[in-house]
């Protein structure tokens, strides 16, 4: 009972995260079927990986056909993130988790699932994760399977409007600790800045997107991390 009580938990709270995940996942289904993408690859793509910046940064590098060490250095970059959220979560679960069970829930740690199940008081269990996990993943796929395949039969303008609603999605992650923290800000600027150069050079310097983004977070983080350290709390 408490296993089916913990599972309806996680599901509850998965809806909201399921809803924002399906207008994103169908924004990636349609800019992959406009690359040539067939909506089968697509749905795959989303169902297997679960990572929106990851998958976003991808689709150039697969039309380019990129190499896979380029490709796997890109999301290696974008998405170590997600290490150190599982680091974090394993102090979360219960002691007497398997192995295979912790694997489970590390396929399915988002942003928003994370920050969700950190919020949470007490040790979680399995069946908790495996409720709040559910129907992100199944709106994360739906969402691509749809855009796939209705979105080219949509308007131009309205494909156009769609196009950046991943952009829209990142500045709202974004913009408010920015505005409360200034080294936040730096990072974000000398990131972009480098960005730009990189675009405006590409004529006489040309780098691949994917390298692109690789430089661009290590000059970001880089800077973060020697500008402003985090000093270690004294016990």
């Amino acid at each position: 009972m408490e296993t089916r009580q913990a599972w309806i938990k996680g599901l509850k709270g998965g809806i909201p995260i399921a809803l924002g995940y399906l207008s994103v996942s169908f924004t990636f289904g349609m800019m992959a079927s406009s690359q040539g993408i067939p909506a089968s690859v697509a749905v795959v793509i989303s169902l297997t990986n679960l990572t929106s910046a990851g998958q976003f940064a991808a689709l150039p590098l697969m039309v380019a056909s990129a190499s896979l060490f380029e490709m796997a250095l890109t999301q290696f970059m974008i998405n170590l993130r997600y290490a150190l959220m599982s680091l974090s979560l394993a102090q979360k679960v219960k002691p007497d988790m398997s192995r295979r069970e912790r694997m489970w829930i590390s396929f399915g740690i988002t942003d928003e699932i994370f920050a969700l199940a950190m919020a949470q008081e007490g040790l979680l269990s399995t069946a908790y994760f495996s409720g709040l996990m559910l129907l992100p993943i199944v709106g994360w796929t739906l969402g691509t399977l749809l855009g796939a395949i209705m979105g080219t039969s949509l308007p131009a303008d309205i494909r156009s409007a769609m196009g950046i609603a991943i952009y829209a999605m990142f500045l709202a992650i974004l913009l408010p600790p920015a505005r409360k923290h200034i080294a936040i800000r730096k990072v974000i600027i000398l990131a972009a800045g480098f960005s730009c150069i990189l675009a405006l050079t590409y004529e006489w310097m040309p780098i691949s997107s994917g390298f692109a983004i690789i430089l661009c977070t290590l000059i970001g983080a880089g800077y973060g991390a020697w500008r402003y350290p985090v000093k270690e709390e004294s016990s």
